[in-house]
């Protein structure tokens, strides 16, 4: 989705929160429905276990209609439930351990930008790229994958996402370029040919 479509769909989902806080309690489900696939992405991405992703949702859904009142707007609301998501998530995952059961793979489907238009040739070497980067992004340590999907897969600034997690910009810009200089090591290493593409 393109950064000015996302901040839109961002602002519509801040007043139906607003409409919820409010006391209009019809209006909640459509809160549900608007971010429901933010939150499994984002879970899937920590979680790296599609049933996994699926059960922390379910939670951070059942989370947001209660605390939904505790968004207090000062800052964006995709922002607060990121970090609503997160919490949920690292409990889950400190349960299963607890159970002795260890969080799987990230899955296949995980959502990579399509190259588009242009060249055919150039779109095929691009989707070869991109098969590459999805290949090699479940390689990459928690912290680097985050902000790796945060800001070159969904296209959130910096700052915000310096925000979402709870960190500073300095530290969100080290995480993204030891992830992307590790992307592109392993591509290179793979097939050097891709040097200019990937440049």
């Amino acid at each position: 989705m393109p950064v000015t479509e996302a901040r839109q769909d961002d602002e519509a989902i801040e007043q139906l929160v607003r409409q919820a806080q409010a006391g209009d309690a019809a209006v909640f489900d459509e809160v549900a429905r608007a971010c429901y696939d933010r939150i499994h992405r984002w879970a899937l991405v920590r979680t790296g276990d599609e049933d996994d992703a699926d059960d922390v949702t379910q939670a951070v859904l059942i989370q947001l209609h209660r605390r939904i009142g505790q968004w207090s707007g000062r800052s964006r609301f995709t922002t607060w439930l990121y970090r609503v998501t997160m919490n949920a998530a690292g409990s889950w995952q400190r349960n299963v351990a607890a159970r002795g059961r260890l969080a799987g793979r990230i899955g296949e489907d995980t959502e990579v930008p399509e190259a588009g238009g242009g060249d055919p040739a150039q779109a095929a070497e691009r989707a070869i790229v991109m098969d590459l980067v999805r290949s090699f992004f479940e390689a990459l340590p928690g912290k680097q994958r985050q902000v790796f999907d945060l800001a070159d897969l969904q296209g959130f600034g910096q700052s915000e996402i310096a925000e979402m997690l709870g960190i500073n910009p300095a530290t969100v810009r080290a995480h993204l370029f030891r992830a992307r200089r590790a992307i592109r090591a392993r591509i290179l290493a793979l097939d050097p040919t891709l040097r200019e593409e990937i440049s």
